[in-house]
């Protein structure tokens, strides 16, 4: 949108300085006046048209700036979302770690267990 509003202006811009620029030719006038007065409509339209850029140039900004804000803001949303989804993987699988030890332990004991008979029964035999 803005890049439009400035193409219109400069289009105005460059229009109103052509249209004063052929006016001043075919005035009735001294070279010298007509000279005079050409410099003096360029000036005022350099003016106009430096306003312009620095009025676009500061909207630009003003957006540039919003949308680093809002990405940051966005940014940061996702992170701690993203922290809080990995604390819940992290003890769900520190819950499993848990029942795979008890497991292993029963497991270890019941080994264990099962070497005492064998023994017991080698050595009654």
């Amino acid at each position: 949108m803005a890049n439009n509003t400035g193409t219109t202006i400069l289009a105005l811009l460059t229009g109103a300085a052509i249209g004063a620029g052929v006016g001043l030719l075919y005035a009735p006038d001294k070279g010298e006046n007509t000279r005079k007065k050409l410099n003096k409509e360029a000036k005022k339209a350099k003016k106009r048209l430096d306003e312009q850029v620095k009025e676009t140039s500061s909207n630009l900004s003003e957006s540039a700036k919003s949308a680093k804000l809002n990405f940051e803001s966005k940014l940061e949303e996702t992170l701690s979302s993203a922290s809080y989804k990995a604390d819940d993987i992290l003890s769900a699988m520190e819950e499993k770690l848990e029942a795979l030890r008890e497991k292993n332990a029963k497991f270890q004991k019941e080994v264990k267990k099962e070497e005492v008979k064998t023994n017991v029964k080698n050595a009654t035999a």
